[in-house]
């Protein structure tokens, strides 16, 4: 699957056969099972200029290993993030990026939980949220959102609130815990927040920056874009801090190894769940990427070859 440019300047989605790919020193070929579709993907696709390959997380088997390879073999359940042709039913995955997937979980669990789970721990962690404070989560209802709810909630805030684009998404945001919610519309946010956790970017950081609590902290980890006025947040003595998950996995692995374990750990005591909405044909990529250009997920929207 490779991306186009239409004659409007859109982009769409082409799929096409090519040869099977041939794994480089520290990577693995991975027959994929589950693909995970994530905003940046849908955004790069919408914004494009030119053609590009679509990067993604993956989930799958291991069935080729370049040289340099030592923590998997052919046969291992994995996975991962690429930076390129994720799209596909056979993947290159850098073992810096790998992560093996437990026995007993699919492949659509795997790509589910572990990179959107590893974002909102991330941003989570880089909120520095202490027991008792509030937090605020936009984009609620997205695949990071999810976990991001369960985390704060499991992590003893004393008020989570889930921000999202539509009515429609209070009650499934509530199932996930939050104690109330609010519409990106609502001309007020209720009481400030000691953190904000935004998954949206653009405009929406205004309202957020305005919602934070004297010495509050926005951690903003979309790929939206933005421009916050520093006026607004010396008004507050408040803190901007900017997350990125790929940071962390290249330049702090032990950690980035460390929050993986926590993750599965969660997930089997029971404090983390995973919310699929929906499992689409690869060949229907357009479609998964219209579910989530129109803001209508709630959870992660996974592709299966």
């Amino acid at each position: 699957m490779r991306h186009e440019v239409d004659g409007g300047g859109g982009g769409v989605l082409v799929a096409e056969e090519v040869g099977q790919p041939v794994p480089g020193p520290g990577q693995l070929l991975v027959r994929t099972e589950a693909i995970g579709v994530t905003l940046p993907t849908v955004r790069k696709v919408r914004e494009g200029s030119g053609p590009v390959s679509l990067g993604g997380e993956v989930a799958g088997v291991v069935v080729g290993t370049g040289g340099d390879v030592t923590a998997f073999t052919v046969g291992d359940r994995v996975t991962g993030l690429c930076f390129t042709d994720a799209y596909a039913e056979y993947a290159v995955l850098d073992t810096a990026m790998a992560s093996p997937v437990p026995a007993g979980a699919s492949a659509v669990e795997a790509v589910a939980l572990l990179r959107s789970g590893l974002v909102a721990r991330g941003a989570y962690e880089a909120g520095r949220v202490r027991p008792g404070e509030s937090v605020l989560i936009t984009a609620a209802a997205s695949a990071v959102g999810t976990f991001a709810v369960q985390l704060a909630k499991a992590g003893g805030a004393g008020r989570v609130v889930a921000a999202v684009s539509s009515a429609a998404k209070a009650d499934f945001v509530r199932g996930l815990g939050a104690d109330e919610v609010v519409l990106y519309e609502d001309a007020d946010w209720g009481a400030a927040y000691d953190v904000i956790l935004d998954g949206v970017g653009g405009d929406l950081l205004g309202p957020a920056v305005r919602a934070l609590a004297t010495g509050g902290r926005l951690v903003a980890y979309s790929s939206g874009g933005g421009t916050v006025e520093a006026y607004e947040l010396l008004l507050r003595g408040a803190s901007l801090i900017a997350f990125q998950m790929r940071a962390v996995a290249l330049g702090h692995p032990d950690l980035y190894a460390r929050w993986r374990r926590e993750l599965w750990e969660l997930r089997d005591a029971g404090t983390l769940r995973t919310a699929v909405h929906a499992r689409i044909p690869l060949a229907e990529a357009a479609h998964a990427h219209a579910v989530i250009e129109q803001r209508r997920n709630l959870g992660k929207v996974v592709l299966v070859p």
